[in-house]
């Protein structure tokens, strides 16, 4: 047998060993970009979600703001007819709405402002 041969031979199964590798490291590669895709993909969802989660919260706090604005002008329209007997309670629950509305714009303000400094 003759030296070229030998490497020939000896070459051979070198080769085999190698391709299989190549073929395992693309599959390898492939399964990565796959799952990186997929974690793009969930990311992309949780930040619509969270989009979603804040703009509901937002149309909440607007909408607890009309509610205390509909009960305030409704009360201080019923205190104006001369013929409507508003009780205490009536004034009291326009302190407390007042108190209320008041403690949600302080709060939220705060949550503002210390958003822009996080």
């Amino acid at each position: 047998m003759d030296v070229t041969a030998i490497i020939i031979a000896a070459s051979i199964p070198s080769a085999l060993t190698g391709f299989c590798f190549w073929l395992i490291e693309q599959r390898l590669q492939k399964r990565e970009k796959k799952r990186d895709d997929e974690e793009k993909r969930r990311r992309a969802a949780e930040e619509k979600r969270e989009k979603n989660r804040e703009k509901q919260e937002l149309f909440l706090v607007q909408g607890v703001g009309a509610a205390i604005a509909l009960g305030e002008a409704t009360a201080r329209a019923v205190q104006r007819i001369p013929d409507a007997n508003c009780n205490g309670d009536m004034h009291a629950a326009l302190e407390y709405a007042a108190k209320v509305k008041h403690e949600q714009k302080d709060f939220l303000t705060k949550q503002g402002i210390g958003a822009l400094f996080d």
